[in-house]
């Protein structure tokens, strides 16, 4: 399918903010930046670099700024979707309740455009790695279960630390058992903690 064909897809489909998500396209369309479809949603580039996307879901829609980071947010709308493990992009989310500030939303969108054009970027020196500790609880349900441990060693790095800190930051023991049992079924799928909002 062209990306023409997905773009016109993703926009006709009902949905409870078609008419939201629809007056965000016009507005970004007003601007320099390029249209085109990636990670299964509209994505607007410059010089072929990503500044935002588009996106809707059940409860909400929005915008998601590349390299959020940098812009100066004057009303304090944008948050970071995933404290702590994004870095550079960041999101305003609208919902049914909210009514869209075309002024506003195109100052920021045209803010990102200069960042973008300017190349501000936060730094991606890689720190040194160090060895990963998997808790004794996870352990011990690793070596007992095959599949699960089979899948986990599968599992890129990163997201065998988000397992392992998602354990080790319970705080009681109760809470380390109930994570675990949540966790198992997703590694034995070899599902990261976190892929569901990876596209968000």
């Amino acid at each position: 399918m062209e990306t023409s064909e997905k773009l016109e897809k993703y926009f006709s489909e009902e949905h409870t903010f078609k008419i939201e998500i629809e007056i965000l396209r016009k507005l970004l369309l007003s601007t320099d930046l390029a249209e085109n479809f990636k990670w299964s949603v509209p994505t607007y580039t410059i010089n072929n670099k990503n500044v935002l996307s588009l996106g809707k879901f059940k409860n909400h829609y929005g915008i998601w700024f590349f390299n959020g980071v940098f812009l100066t947010d004057p009303i304090k709308v944008l948050k970071n979707a995933q404290e702590g493990k994004t870095k550079a992009m960041r999101q305003w989310k609208f919902t049914a309740e909210d009514k869209i500030n075309t002024k506003r939303v195109l100052e920021y969108c045209n803010e990102a455009i200069e960042n973008e054009r300017k190349g501000l970027k936060i730094s991606t020196v890689k720190k040194k790695v160090s060895t990963l500790k998997i808790p004794s609880i996870l352990s011990k349900v690793l070596k007992e279960n095959s599949i699960a441990k089979k899948a986990f060693k599968k599992l890129p790095a990163y997201k065998q630390k988000e397992y392992t800190e998602y354990i080790v930051l319970a705080k009681q023991e109760k809470t380390k058992i109930s994570r675990l049992q949540k966790i198992i079924p997703l590694i034995e799928k070899g599902i990261g903690l976190n892929d569901k909002y990876r596209n968000c």
